[in-house]
């Protein structure tokens, strides 16, 4: 895109750089310079692209650019810090008012009642069971064994442990979504 040199505002003189010149040769100078003062390479990167782009906005009323552009990332790179400064990171362990105590892994109370009355539930339905039905079921969850396992301890073939569990888990299903723990 060609830029037309536009006038100073303030002269009246026409201006001899367009935007896309002064980006061209003034970008990794101003990103030294911001990283210089900032000490982080993104950091630097957001504040010349700021600069460049309030530039960008007024660049018809500012009277020298390079002067200019350097000023702007200056005092947005001292912002940056002063910003950075006031956030204090919390260390897990540390000594202090900063202290902090490390999260602890068990669930939380009513998170640990609702799975215990889920317990609770589960129990009772395989209360309510035929004993068949919650020998299988036992089998496969509580003693982990495969429905071949199933079927040489009980006799049935593979796919009738198959057909039982799947009716069984379906029944228990049907028995909880009454109860709301499952929808």
């Amino acid at each position: 895109m060609l830029v037309e040199p536009s006038n100073d505002a303030s002269s009246g003189t026409p201006r001899s750089e367009s935007i896309e010149a002064l980006f061209g040769a003034m970008e990794s100078p101003l990103l030294s310079y911001a990283h210089r003062l900032l000490q982080d390479a993104e950091a630097a990167e957001d504040v010349v692209q700021e600069a460049f782009l309030q530039l960008h906005a007024q660049f018809d009323r500012v009277r020298d650019a390079r002067r200019w552009l350097y000023r702007t990332v200056h005092n947005r790179a001292l912002n940056q810090r002063r910003k950075a400064e006031r956030l204090v990171p919390l260390k897990a362990g540390t000594e202090g008012p900063t202290a902090v105590e490390p999260t602890d892994p068990q669930p939380l109370p009513d998170e640990q009642i609702a799975r215990l009355e889920g317990v609770g539930l589960v129990r009772l339905s395989l209360g309510r069971m035929e004993p068949r039905s919650r020998e299988l079921l036992q089998l496969k969850f509580r003693d982990g064994l495969s429905y071949r396992e199933i079927g040489e301890r009980t006799g049935l073939t593979v796919g009738h442990v198959g057909y039982l569990l799947h009716h069984a888990l379906k029944a228990m299903a049907t028995d909880l979504a009454g109860t709301g723990i499952i929808p």
